[in-house]
C-alpha cells in the first residue's frame, strides 16, 4: 500500500503519513543495498519524494526520521486545544478524565494498532487455549506488529520477550506486577526465552538517588519479580550497571542507535531540553538496546536475526517508536510491542501512581489491615452520594476505582459481570464492592509476599548471571 503511487494519502492522518514516509525509505534503502535495477530505485524514490510532500502539506513539517510530527504527540509540552486534558510520556501520566486516559485516542496519536476480536481469536488459535484475561478484557489493548510475531510462531520460528522495570523504591506495588503478570502468561504459552531490564542507571539520572541505593533497589525489586514465579533456566534478569560492561555485544547496540539518533530528535520525542544531563539524552539507546538479540551472545549464540517482543505500558512506546526507526538501519528486526492501559491509581485514574506516595497504590509490602485501610479510606468511588440515591441511580463502574482493579485482578469473567451489573443498577454499594476488592488482594498480596521469602540472596545472582538458557539458538 505504502509502495503504490495510487494510494489515497489524503485520508491519512499525519502520524499515519510518517509511517508511510518511514517504510518507503527503508524500502530504497533497500532496493539500493541489493543493487535493484534503476527503474525500480528511480520509482521508489519518487515515491518517497511524493509521500514526503505530502507529509509537509499535511503537517507543515518537514520529514525528519525518528520525529513524528510534534503537534499530535501526547508526549510534548505542546499539546493541541482540542485534546489538553491528556499528557502522557514514559515518566508521567496526566488526564483531566475520571475515567482514565482516552487510549483510543492514543492509538490514533501514537500510530500503533488497536488489539482486536480478530488478533486475540488468532492469538487463541495459535496457543491452544483461552487468551489471558488482560487480552479478554482489554488491559492489554494495543499492539506493534504482534501478527509477525504469530506468523514466525506460526512457522516454528523463535522470538523472544523483552520487559523492563525502573527501580525507583524497595517496594513494588501491584500495579507494577500487571507486565510481569502478563510477561509470565506469554512465556508460558509461546515457550520463548525471557530478558528482564532493571534500569538503576535511568533512575539515578532522574531520582535523587545515589548509585549505590539504585543498585539496591535493582536487587530488591528484582526479588519481587522472581517472587512472580518466572522458570529461572528461561528468564535472565540484568541490571543496566552491572550488565552494560559484560556483555561483548550490548554496548556495541548502545552506541549503534546512538550514532543514528540526533539531539533534534530525542528532544522531539522526549522532550529533553538543553538543560537535561547528556545522560538523560544518551539513556534511550541503552533501553532500546536489549531489543536486538545479539545484546544477549550468551543467549542467542550470536545471532542477530531473532525477533523481541515487548509487553510494556503504552508510556513506553516513544523509546522502542525511536528504536523501531532505527533498526533497519543498523541491520536489525524492529520489536514488536504489546501496550497496556495505565493501572489506576487508589485516588482515581487521572494520574499515573506514585512508588512514592503509600496511599497512592497497594504495595506489595502491605498487611491484610493495610490493604483493608487503604481501600476503604482512599479507592476512588463510583457510587451517589447517599444510599437512597445509590439504589436509585446505580454506580459508575467507569470511574470506581475498586471495580477497576477488580477488572486487573479477579479471573472469573462471569463473576466480574455480576459485580458490574449489580453495582450499576444499585443493588451492590460501594462499601460492599469495597469488601470484594479487599477479599480478593488481600490473599494475593499475602501469597506474593510467601514466595519472596522463599527468593535468596543466591536465586538473585543465578537469574541476574550472564548465561546460556534452556533454548538453542
Amino acid at each position: 500500500m505504502a509502495d503504490s503511487p495510487n494510494c489515497d494519502v489524503k485520508s491519512l492522518s499525519p502520524l499515519q503519513l510518517f509511517e508511510r514516509v518511514t517504510e518507503q525509505g527503508e524500502k530504497v534503502r533497500a532496493l539500493k543495498a541489493g543493487k535493484a535495477a534503476k527503474d525500480e530505485i528511480d520509482a521508489a524514490v519518487r515515491m518517497l519524494l511524493s509521500l514526503k510532500l505530502s507529509y509537509k502539506t499535511a503537517t507543515g513539517q518537514d520529514y525528519q526520521a525518528g520525529l513524528p510530527p510534534r503537534d499530535l504527540l501526547l508526549i510534548n509540552n505542546g499539546t493541541t486545544k482540542e485534546e489538553d486534558e491528556d499528557f502522557v510520556d514514559p515518566w508521567t501520566v496526566q488526564t483531566s478524565n475520571a475515567k482514565g486516559v482516552d487510549y483510543d485516542k492514543l492509538i490514533v496519536r501514537f500510530g500503533s494498532s488497536k488489539i482486536d476480536t480478530d488478533l486475540i481469536n488468532r492469538i487463541e488459535r495459535a496457543i491452544g487455549q483461552k487468551p489471558h484475561r488482560f487480552l479478554r478484557r482489554g488491559i492489554f489493548f494495543s499492539h506493534r506488529d504482534m501478527d509477525q510475531i504469530l506468523d514466525a510462531y506460526e512457522n516454528k520460528k523463535s522470538f523472544y520477550l523483552y520487559t523492563g522495570r525502573g527501580p525507583s523504591s524497595q517496594a513494588m506495588h501491584v500495579g507494577h506486577l500487571i507486565p510481569f503478570i502478563f510477561t509470565k502468561w506469554l512465556q508460558e504459552v509461546f515457550d520463548v526465552p525471557l530478558v528482564i531490564q532493571l534500569t538503576d542507571d535511568e533512575k539515578y539520572l532522574w531520582k535523587d538517588l545515589t548509585v549505590e541505593k539504585a543498585h539496591e533497589y535493582a536487587r530488591e525489586n528484582a526479588k519481587d519479580i522472581i517472587a512472580c514465579g518466572f522458570d529461572i533456566n528461561k528468564t535472565f534478569i540484568f541490571s543496566d550497571l552491572d550488565y552494560l560492561g559484560a556483555s561483548t555485544g550490548f554496548y556495541k547496540n548502545i552506541v549503534k542507535v546512538q550514532k543514528h539518533v540526533t539531539f533534534n530528535q530525542v528532544k522531539g520525542i522526549f522532550g529533553f531540553t538543553d538543560s537535561d544531563c547528556i545522560g538523560k539524552i544518551s539513556f534511550p539507546a541503552i533501553q532500546a538496546a536489549p531489543s536486538f538479540s545479539s545484546s544477549f551472545p550468551q543467549i542467542f549464540n550470536g545471532k542477530e536475526n531473532i525477533q523481541c517482543l515487548i509487553p510494556c505500558a503504552i508510556d513506553q512506546d516513544p523509546y522502542f517508536r525511536m528504536t523501531r526507526d532505527v533498526a533497519p538501519r543498523i541491520g536489525q528486526p524492529k520489536p514488536a510491542l504489546l501496550h497496556s492501559v495505565f493501572f489506576p491509581a487508589l485516588q482515581g485514574a487521572q494520574t499515573k501512581m506514585s512508588a512514592s506516595d503509600p496511599n497512592s497504590s497497594i504495595f506489595l509490602t502491605d498487611t491484610p489491615k493495610q490493604i483493608k485501610t487503604k481501600i476503604n479510606k482512599h479507592a476512588f468511588s463510583g457510587g451517589r452520594d447517599t444510599i437512597e440515591e445509590h439504589r436509585k441511580y446505580g454506580g459508575n463502574c467507569d470511574v470506581d476505582v475498586s471495580f477497576m482493579y477488580l477488572t486487573f485482578f479477579l479471573e472469573d469473567d462471569d463473576r466480574l459481570e455480576q459485580l458490574k451489573q449489580a453495582y450499576t443498577s444499585g443493588e451492590l454499594l460501594t462499601g460492599e464492592l469495597k469488601k470484594v476488592l479487599i477479599e480478593t488482594l488481600q490473599p494475593l498480596v499475602a501469597a506474593h509476599q510467601e514466595r519472596r521469602k522463599q527468593v535468596t540472596d543466591e536465586m538473585v545472582k543465578q537469574f541476574m548471571t550472564p548465561r546460556k538458557l534452556a533454548f538453542e539458538f
